[in-house]
């Protein structure tokens, strides 16, 4: 397999019964660090954690772990995306404890925030002034899977989250922002898999995790693959993503 993808969860907690996949000492994040290369951090959705606590996860985990960290509602879901760069700027500044850990930001807005264009290119621009790696957004809203709106994303260089369940038509797909090429080189495709049929509760099947490994394997090399489940309520994120690790690494072997 010539693509690396990596795989995590939203947070990092590791159920009793997927426990003995976790082994050593420590918490829970330096046991998942062991096994797993990536975690999304949703907490920053909802409120602010001092540059301290950045800085102890970073040392909590191996020098090739990367964290996601999630933009705050007060952006997204508040504002609707009409915020300043300073305040992008308070939001950015402590991440800087992550260091070379810190691997994308994700945006996520709500299903009611429909495509305004101006809005959204100056609080990309935003963004990117304040940090300059990989940004990827996760809309909601059928405008959102459109050609402007595609248009959009690419000239702002924002990748678009694959999504599952794939709410509206189009969100199941990567979009926006996929390299020079347009085939995912040089750029981040970022899946998160919210749990189906139940959202954020339901496993998935071995037959679509299969599906999904193969779709991971096709593209090209040179491109930034993230799998991030989100289907922790009942605790299965972990165990999903251990098995889609499993299966990867079976397809490595085969080449």
């Amino acid at each position: 397999m010539s693509v690396i993808v990596r795989i995590g969860t939203a947070g990092w907690s590791i159920p009793k019964a997927v426990a003995a996949s976790f082994p050593g000492d420590g918490s829970h994040l330096r046991r998942f660090g062991r096994v797993l290369d990536g975690a999304e951090i949703n907490t920053t959705f909802s409120r602010h954690h001092r540059p301290a606590t950045f800085e102890r996860w970073a040392t909590e985990t191996p020098e090739d772990f990367r964290f996601s960290v999630k933009l705050p509602r007060a952006m997204t879901d508040d504002a609707r995306l009409k915020v300043s760069r300073a305040e992008v700027a308070d939001f950015v500044a402590p991440l800087a404890g992550l260091a070379q850990r810190l691997g994308a930001l994700l945006v996520q807005w709500p299903p009611s925030l429909d495509l305004d264009a101006k809005a959204a290119r100056r609080f990309f621009r935003s963004v990117h002034a304040e940090f300059d790696g990989a940004i990827v957004c996760e809309p909601r809203h059928p405008t959102w899977f459109t050609p402007p709106a595609e248009r959009l994303l690419v000239e702002e260089r924002i990748g678009r989250v694959a999504a599952d369940p794939a709410k509206p038509e189009g969100a199941g797909a990567p979009g926006g922002w996929l390299g020079e090429q347009g085939d995912g080189r040089g750029a981040m495709v970022y899946y998160r898999w919210h749990g189906a049929p139940r959202m954020y509760w339901s496993a998935y099947g071995d037959n679509w995790l299969a599906a999904r490994a193969l779709e991971l394997t096709r593209w090209p090399s040179g491109t930034d693959v993230w799998c991030i489940f989100d289907n922790t309520a009942s605790g299965a994120a972990a165990d999903d993503a251990l098995r889609l690790r499993r299966l990867l690494d079976l397809a490595d072997l085969k080449q």
